[in-house]
């Protein structure tokens, strides 16, 4: 377990350190704006030093404005999740102040479609991870269980949003370049973690009672429990039946590891739910 969480704590870093590179090579210089709580930071660093005369870096901004995020996402979405969240908000800060800015092509369109590969990589391999890169995540996470609606349209306002101040602040067609370097991120992040939303897992096992409780422990989530038979062995078990957003994939394959490692489960995607998604106590 030791090995995992110091391998996970690696990959969270080199995310990090990704998307700092994205920023400082290719969006800060050119004027095109990443995703989420990241594009957000670099606006107001941009209406900062435009209007105000000061100096103040997209990564102070960035880890000033996580703060209350990561509050939040501690009381409300699991402790783990926002942990691991936060140290990758920490990092890119890091490597934003240490890494100069650099200007290495005047091409803006070779610098939203390099900043956003370079960007989805990071994003993509610290999800898979079971953590995020802070800011909108959580705040659509928050939103998501409160209103049983998805994660994307959340996070689709925030970047129109972007979008929108981006063509404000500069000019026009730096919106349009800002909607390229979005949409090559996501279908580098589609590609690396997944792009569903939610997910299905049916687990079939013989120790319900604790994946149950370790299950529900971790994530506010509801189960269905449905009795099983293997076709061969005869053996009475139970299947587990939930839905988990992507963001909580990570943290289910280590419940079941660590519980049963010898369950069978199946993930698939799931296109739509009808009901409750979260758990009501």
């Amino acid at each position: 377990m030791f090995l995992m969480e110091a391998k996970r704590i690696i990959i969270v870093i080199v995310g990090a350190l990704l998307n700092a590179i994205a920023l400082n090579f290719f969006f800060i210089a050119a004027n095109v704006y990443a995703s989420g709580f990241t594009g957000i930071a670099q606006i107001l660093s941009t209406i900062f030093i435009d209007i105000f005369n000061i100096n103040l870096s997209t990564g102070i901004v960035l880890f000033i404005l996580n703060i209350p995020v990561a509050i939040l996402g501690w009381l409300k979405v699991g402790k783990g999740f926002t942990i691991y969240s936060f140290v990758s908000v920490a990092f890119t800060t890091f490597f934003l102040e240490l890494i100069p800015i650099e200007h290495l092509s005047n091409d803006i369109m070779l610098n939203a479609v390099f900043g956003g590969v370079i960007a989805g990589m990071g994003i993509g391999i610290t999800l898979k991870w079971g953590a995020s890169t802070g800011g909108s995540d959580i705040i659509a996470m928050v939103l998501s269980r409160l209103k049983d609606k998805p994660i994307g349209g959340y996070l689709m306002a925030i970047n129109g949003a972007i979008i929108v101040l981006a063509g404000f602040i500069n000019e026009p067609e730096n919106a349009l370049y800002t909607l390229l370097a979005l949409y090559v991120t996501t279908r580098v992040i589609d590609g690396i973690h997944t792009r569903h939303e939610k997910l299905t897992a049916m687990i079939v096992t013989r120790k319900a009672e604790e994946l149950q409780k370790e299950i529900h422990n971790t994530m506010v989530r509801g189960i269905t429990i449905l009795p099983a038979k293997g076709a061969y062995s005869k053996i009475d078990k139970n299947m587990l039946v939930l839905v988990i957003t992507r963001y909580e994939l990570y943290d289910l394959e280590k419940i079941i590891k660590e519980v049963d490692p010898n369950a069978f489960t199946n993930i698939i995607q799931t296109a739509g739910i009808f009901g409750f998604f979260r758990r009501n106590d």
